[in-house]
């Protein structure tokens, strides 16, 4: 069992760095690990939740940042 989440995060480990450099957002890969052990204990899909982490960390730190920005632009 450990021996297939392993493989599994190193299959979405590859995917994300497979991405190209703006879409690797800050968090994405924190995202993956925590989606793909969810995924894995929600019904052995580790793959399919590393994936949704990674796009969910994706949108939560672009969001943030876009925030960021505008706070900064105001003062």
């Amino acid at each position: 069992m450990k021996i297939k989440l392993v493989a599994s995060l190193a299959c979405a480990s590859a995917l994300v760095c497979a991405l190209p450099a703006e879409v690797e957002a800050k968090g994405c890969v924190r995202g993956a690990v925590v989606g793909g052990v969810a995924g894995h204990y929600a019904g052995h899909h580790a793959v399919a939740g590393a994936i949704g982490g990674c796009v969910v960390a994706h949108h939560y730190y672009k969001k943030k940042a876009a925030e960021q920005r505008a706070r900064q632009q105001h003062h």
